[in-house]
């Protein structure tokens, strides 16, 4: 009677696994590629894709920063560092998830060169859920927005736009997500 309920269980579980791997297919990864427009320091459009870079908040276009008692309009120096990453290459971005306002969050690339990272090395953006390491770097070697006072990108908007702040991109959160949505299909 034992081997009976083991091997009922293992069917049971056999098929839970069949029904989430149909249902993954629904998660497929995105890929944009093209010509990008450089929105601001964490965001671009390919075409008609709009992304948010994940796992980085950089500050936003209109965002002023403060360097030796002077303000300087870093949302606009971020934004131009990312320009200058990509200086006219094709950009590939690819990711599964989508942020509130439908844009995909996604891990993009340059000349063989990830973006996101290269952000967050620089110091023209947070970490926001990954890349911790790479902000403690900056934070000590005082680059980009690190080597003056700042508020963070989250704050900022919450403070001068009253809009809800963004959920950061960590990877717990992404399983929530996808249960979520797992779910929401059923």
């Amino acid at each position: 009677m034992r081997r009976l309920a083991d091997y009922g269980l293992a069917v049971i579980l056999l098929g839970l696994l069949i029904l989430l791997a149909a249902r993954l297919d629904r998660f497929a990864t995105r890929t944009a590629e093209g010509a990008a427009i450089i929105n601001d320091g964490d965001s671009i459009t390919l075409g008609a894709e709009r992304i948010r870079m994940r796992g980085i908040d950089a500050p936003e276009y209109s965002q002023v920063c403060r360097k030796d008692g002077v303000d300087y309009p870093c949302g606009k120096l971020s934004r131009q560092y990312l320009v200058g990453l990509i200086a006219g290459q094709p950009v590939s971005c690819s990711g599964w998830q989508r942020d509130r306002y439908g844009r995909l969050l996604g891990d993009c690339v340059a000349g063989g060169k990830d973006l996101n990272r290269a952000q967050v090395v620089a110091g023209w953006a947070v970490a926001y859920g990954d890349f911790e390491t790479e902000e403690a770097v900056a934070r000590a070697a005082k680059v980009g927005i690190w080597g003056g006072t700042f508020e963070r990108p989250q704050d900022w908007r919450a403070n001068h736009r009253g809009a809800p702040v963004e959920a950061r991109h960590s990877p717990l959160a992404a399983v929530g997500d996808a249960l979520r949505e797992f779910f929401r299909f059923q």
